[in-house]
């Protein structure tokens, strides 16, 4: 080898020596600087959960707000995270809607833990529908108390449960629908187990809107000549009809009942929907007293839910779901417009003084395929900037919402 050439191998072995520990040394220095980093972000994250205060059970009675409404959301988690929607709202909703099969199976289990991680961050309450897909027979003894333990834990997690069990049992379309002997016992036997082993807690009885009641022609409606539709026809005259009360044969009684509610949407004028129309004027505040008579047709022989469940039984009100239809792409009126003809009904500061038993609003925010018109309706108002501006704008001062602060869970 010449001179040139040892010189050459000299200067690549000292690169070598000098590399090989530098970029050593950078890697230590690179892995230590994220263990810094990472130890500094968890150390701050202790130090932060150490100043929350510790999650407590909240008991039923105090889950209802002693003036105002709780606002809340039945949201599409899978396309917004909790988080990204308080974000949009400029609050926590006070609760967030979650549906489950009944009895819960392990994963039904998992992913109810997941949404109480979500609920406790970024809102409060948990309003936990219930469907027993397997009919009512499904609800035991052991099924009920394995629930009320889940629940317990939710709740000493820092997020109150109000579980809405087999809502509008007085339709035609669900396994649970229309009997209403089996209906309150099942009701009663989850009651008894919430009340006792979740103090946290709470039970909201649901029914659908009594327009077009009994609804013929449901796979599930009930037959003529069995106990049931006897049990139903409150009048006694032998057929089911408007004539007969809608709700009252389906109420499992003040013991087992700590809040009413009714789903109440605005889908359009007439059926088949899927017309983007504005809607009636003062359309909710008929539909909760039993007064409406327009274009959907003549419900005015309904019971007036909110005065004998909200006023007579004493119960605090919810309207667990509510929107306004918006079909895109069909023509008519525009969509802002629509909502927020009926966002107006909800939050009119004479619905709030007519109706101070209502404690609860939620919004449906999905964008979705819907059977009953057969194409996409988009229910959501926080998608779009123009609306999302002009509705949170338009909450008024005596909504109730989720706290500021988390709370630290204790185990």
């Amino acid at each position: 080898m010449d001179e040139r050439e040892d010189r050459k191998q000299n200067r690549a072995e000292l690169r070598r020596a000098f590399v090989i520990p530098a970029v050593i040394g950078l890697v230590v220095l690179g892995v230590a600087g994220v263990n810094f980093a990472n130890g500094l972000a968890t150390k701050q994250n202790q130090e932060a959960a150490l100043t929350l205060s510790a999650c407590q059970v909240t008991p039923r009675a105090d889950l209802v707000p002693a003036d105002g409404a709780l606002f809340g959301v039945n949201l599409d988690w899978h396309h917004k995270p909790l988080a990204t929607y308080a974000n949009d709202l400029g609050h926590k909703p006070a609760i967030s809607v979650s549906f489950t099969g009944f009895p819960l199976t392990a994963k039904d289990e998992a992913d109810l833990a997941g949404a109480v991680e979500q609920i406790r961050a970024d809102g409060h309450m948990m309003l936990l529908t219930l469907e027993p897909h397997n009919g009512l027979g499904e609800v035991t003894e052991d099924t009920a108390a394995a629930l009320a333990k889940d629940l317990n834990q939710f709740n000493e997690a820092g997020v109150p449960v109000i579980v809405r069990f087999a809502h509008e049992m007085n339709g035609s379309w669900y396994a649970w629908s229309q009997q209403p002997r089996k209906y309150i016992a099942a009701f009663k036997t989850i009651a008894e187990a919430v009340h006792t082993h979740a103090p946290g807690s709470a039970m909201m009885w649901a029914p659908n809107y009594g327009g077009g009641y009994p609804f013929a022609g449901g796979t599930y409606e009930a037959k003529p000549g069995s106990e049931e539709f006897l049990a139903l026809d409150t009048n006694g005259d032998g057929a089911l009809t408007m004539n007969d009360d809608a709700y009252s044969p389906y109420y499992p009684g003040d013991e087992a009942v700590d809040w009413v509610g009714m789903s109440l949407y605005r889908w359009g004028a007439k059926y088949p929907w899927g017309e983007n129309e504005l809607p009636e004027p003062d359309k909710l505040a008929q539909q909760l007293t039993g007064t409406y008579n327009g274009a959907n047709g003549d419900d005015s022989l309904l019971p007036d839910f909110y005065t004998v469940y909200g006023v007579d039984h004493g119960k605090p009100v919810a309207i667990p779901e509510t929107a306004a239809l918006y079909a895109p792409g069909v023509g008519g009126e525009q969509e802002l417009a629509i909502k927020q003809d009926w966002w107006k009904q909800l939050f009119a500061a004479e619905t709030h003084a007519r109706f101070p038993q209502v404690k609860m609003i939620n919004w449906f925010e999905w964008d979705k395929t819907e059977v009953e018109v057969k194409g996409r309706v988009d229910w959501t108002t926080t998608n779009t900037p123009t609306i999302r501006e002009t509705f949170t704008t338009a909450l008024p001062d005596w909504l109730r919402y989720g706290p500021d602060q988390t709370c630290q869970p204790q185990r």
